[in-house]
């Protein structure tokens, strides 16, 4: 699978708005979109205004990012969710949550999605005591998410446990600091998400 591999920071920039891909960098100064507030490229600062279809790509596109998952994988989640019952949209926003990498990242055991999905592909947590170590497993309720014993003392996930520690942990999910575990208590609502999204341009996109 393909993977963007330029500045992540140009992706926030192209969008207009902080994607949070950079964990604690886009709550500094250093962040682009508060030292450069425009697209990337020789034309950037002229914003050419959108059509329908381009603003209900833009829209999956900043989704996709946040995220951190690739044109086939998302198409293939959106079948899922158009397969279940209730509003297509939100069942997208819930199985993208449910995402193993995402949960770490929650839960403030990794900085940023990037970085859990980093920490879950060496292996370093476990779902209901076995290692799993896919990102895009997709977590159900009542699971329990826990960092390995033997691994309890990697330096970035420990870092992590100190500069989180304030960090909200949503309501779907329980942290237990002391541990270094969490659990699922239900899946996401859409209430329960707070990343800025049009679901419904990404519906209308795909039901062309």
């Amino acid at each position: 699978m393909s993977r963007y591999t330029d500045e992540q920071c140009r992706i926030c920039r192209r969008n207009g708005e902080k994607l949070f891909l950079k964990g604690s960098r886009c709550y500094s100064d250093k962040c682009s979109i508060s030292r450069r507030n425009y697209a990337p490229g020789q034309h950037g600062q002229k914003r050419p205004k959108l059509s329908e279809y381009g603003t209900q790509l833009r829209e999956k596109q900043k989704t996709k990012s946040y995220y951190g998952v690739g044109e086939r994988q998302f198409r293939k989640y959106f079948e899922m969710a158009s397969s279940q019952k209730g509003i297509t949209g939100d069942n997208l926003l819930q199985i993208l949550e449910s995402r193993l990498d995402n949960v770490v990242y929650r839960l403030g055991y990794g900085s940023s999605r990037a970085q859990a999905r980093q920490l879950v592909n060496h292996g370093i947590f476990e779902v209901n005591g076995k290692t799993v170590d896919i990102p895009s497993y997709l977590v159900k309720a009542g699971d329990v998410i826990a960092v390995k014993e033997n691994k309890k003392d990697t330096g970035a996930v420990k870092i992590n446990v100190e500069v989180n520690a304030a960090r909200p942990v949503p309501e779907w999910l329980e942290k237990n600091s002391e541990t270094l575990s969490g659990k699922v208590i239900r899946l996401a609502t859409r209430e329960d998400i707070d990343i800025p999204v049009e679901e419904h341009l990404i519906v209308e996109l795909y039901s062309k």
